[in-house]
């Protein structure tokens, strides 16, 4: 990967791309520290307090007008400065997350999201008496759960915005990604409690169904389609051996990669709840909540993301096999949207694990992230210079399913 500033980026305006460069070089540290602070301070979906701080404090230094909290999260984030050409128009969104997986930490290395998210804001700062319309910065909390982005959406944030560029970390480089639509489901079965030694036949056991339904589960995927998912975990079995469980809770995620089979699992997954239930004497609630919906890519502004990247001597490795999900996808039915992915560990290492989580403070990491803020930026620099652009980005998005 070549040096920031010793690197010639890619045409159109390459000396003020050169300069943006130079804006995230001269604020290494600074954007550094955010990264390695959000690590060392993990914090799971809707409780990012610290780091939503950090970053509102990050950027109202340079100059941003702050929102934080934002609309109706109090962990988001909304921050903007107008450029000095005037104009409503464009308002570009730069974005970032930060939130932590349960148990794990940034196993999926969102401290480098937020890091470089800021990154590219500060060097867009450096250019503002330059630039036309708006730079909107947005931090989104609860992306691992909860879809905070969709939040963000029903809250009003995201509207005006003419694109929408966000970076991911991952063990290979690439500009477009195809996420699984996915819903994060609760399942609460409920039973009546006894003894489980002198009278278990006056109770009814909550922890049946649940075996139930994950034996229906692993009995089902071999008719789902490859490219779907059904996975989950139990939250609560039971308190005591010698006690009738008469309350036992799962969380599911199911996911596909047409939204259209989506809905088809979701009522199925709906059924087998209700079957183990019938087939217990129990009942059951079953809640979906945070929605992701699939990824509209948006092929103009991936080109201009490619062409900046390839300067730097990264090549698009292609899609990504390993799909996951996101609310990213959310925000690309909304606006022209990109979420292209660089590379800050080795092939082959996996998302959320311990070993992406040590990637994420890493040397190679921190490069990343810089790198990642000067692309974002280099590509927002051209919606900003360039109006036909955006319009040609906007025309991609009306007219493509």
């Amino acid at each position: 990967m070549s040096s920031l500033t010793e690197t010639r980026p890619a045409a159109p305006y390459v000396d003020s791309k050169a300069r943006l460069a130079a804006a995230v070089e001269a604020s290494r540290g600074e954007i550094l520290d955010l990264s390695h602070r959000i690590h060392a301070d993990p914090e799971p979906a809707f409780e990012e307090h610290h780091a939503s701080a950090w970053v509102a404090e990050v950027l109202a230094r340079h100059g941003f007008e702050v929102q934080h909290p934002a609309g109706s999260l109090a962990t988001a984030v909304r921050a903007t400065r107008r450029g000095g050409r005037g104009g409503d128009t464009p308002r570009i969104g730069i974005l970032a997350e930060y939130d932590a997986l349960p148990g794990l930490g940034h196993g999926c290395g969102h401290n480098t999201m937020a890091a470089s998210g800021v990154g590219a804001a500060i060097a867009l700062a450096s250019l503002a008496a330059e630039l036309p319309g708006e730079i909107v910065f947005l931090g989104t909390p609860a992306e691992e759960r909860g879809s905070g982005k969709q939040i963000m959406i029903d809250d009003g944030l995201f509207e005006g915005l003419d694109a929408a560029l966000l970076y991911h970390p991952c063990d290979r480089s690439h500009v477009e990604s195809f996420p699984l639509a996915s819903e994060d489901v609760e399942v609460v079965y409920t039973g009546l409690q006894s003894h489980a030694s002198s009278d278990p036949w006056l109770g009814k056991n909550a922890l049946d169904p649940l075996i139930l339904l994950f034996t229906s589960v692993g009995l089902w995927r071999q008719q789902l389609h490859p490219t779907a998912r059904v996975h989950g975990v139990i939250r609560e079995g039971g308190t005591a051996a010698n006690i009738i469980p008469d309350r036992t809770s799962a969380w599911f995620m199911i996911r596909s990669t047409s939204e259209t089979d989506y809905e088809l699992m979701r009522r199925r997954f709906q059924e087998l709840c209700d079957a183990a239930a019938l087939a217990t004497d129990t009942t059951v609630e079953v809640t979906f909540s945070g929605k992701c919906r699939t990824m509209r890519n948006n092929w103009v502004l991936a080109d201009r993301f490619r062409a900046n990247m390839a300067a730097y001597g990264i090549a698009d490795q292609g899609d990504d096999p390993n799909a996951g999900s996101t609310d990213m996808a959310n925000v690309s039915w909304v606006c022209p949207t990109i979420h292209p992915d660089l590379a800050i560990a080795r092939e082959g290492t996996p998302g959320h694990s311990i070993l992406f989580r040590e990637a994420a403070v890493s040397a190679q990491a921190d490069e990343v992230t810089l790198l990642a803020a000067a692309l974002i930026a280099q590509t927002a620099l051209e919606l900003f210079t360039d109006p036909e652009l955006v319009a040609a980005a906007w025309q991609e998005f009306r007219t493509t399913d």
